[in-house]
């Protein structure tokens, strides 16, 4: 939390700069693309790394699908985790975020500047609404983030239990799906200093509707989170042995 109350204190005029773009964009959204959008995005994301002094190593970005939408499941430790894979990832994304928790203050202008959608935990028919309009957008080419933790919770680098019902994004739309691993991702924002900090995000190979659709989303579920938790396990023994070698 003091390196987020940092980067805003520090970066205040960009924020208040951006904040007033986002505004604009969203009442002339016709002038506006998506890439120019997200090329927006991530300039913001990158002066916010700066300021705030935190690196993203990425790996994998050759394995993700050249044509076409997708869904990129990653595991949750952080507020910083969508930024580092936007970040990361090349090609115009957006994100699937809680809908109370998207109201906040810059979240709010963030989720409408890359034309993100809103999850509303305590409606059922609110939420099927927004996983048939994910499935839509999807299968017209859109690429999203979905956690299918659904939170965090001080876990660090290890993970909760997946909701299998998060991948129904996919499935309705026969999309691949891409596993993506973050790694040290609660740091930026949840450790309280100011040090530099380097965190990871991987994208591992894409789950193709030819190879999920006789399976169920629990399966689903649990292929993604054994991929993931394999690469997490795999980066941090290496970690720990360049840490030794040091």
């Amino acid at each position: 939390m003091l390196r987020l109350c940092y980067v805003i204190v520090v970066s205040l005029p960009f924020v208040v700069y951006y904040i007033c773009k986002a505004h604009y964009i969203e009442r002339h959204g016709d002038n506006f693309s998506e890439e120019r959008r997200y090329k927006i995005a991530r300039r913001c994301i990158s002066i916010m790394m700066y300021n705030g002094r935190i690196e993203t190593e990425s790996t994998g970005q050759e394995l993700l699908p050249k044509e076409g939408g997708y869904v990129m499941y990653p595991n949750h430790q952080g507020k910083y985790d969508t930024l580092g894979i936007m970040y990361a990832h090349p090609t115009p994304c957006t994100i699937v975020m809680d809908a109370y928790r998207s109201k906040l203050p810059i979240a709010d202008s963030f989720i409408d500047l890359v034309q993100g959608s809103r999850l509303d935990k305590h409606d059922m028919k609110s939420q099927m609404k927004t996983i048939l309009k994910i499935s839509d957008e999807v299968k017209a080419g859109r690429r999203y983030i979905v956690f299918p933790e659904g939170g965090y919770d001080h876990n660090k680098n290890s993970m909760q239990d997946f909701r299998a019902g998060s991948f129904k994004c996919a499935t309705k739309a026969r999309a691949p799906i891409v596993p993506v691993a973050i790694i040290d991702s609660y740091k930026p924002f949840g450790v309280n200093s100011l040090r530099r900090v380097r965190t990871q995000v991987h994208f591992l190979e894409p789950i193709l509707y030819e190879e999920y659709y006789e399976m169920t989303t629990q399966e689903i579920s649990d292929l993604v989170k054994s991929r993931i938790a394999c690469t997490i396990e795999k980066q941090l023994r290496e970690k720990n042995k360049k840490a030794k070698v040091k």
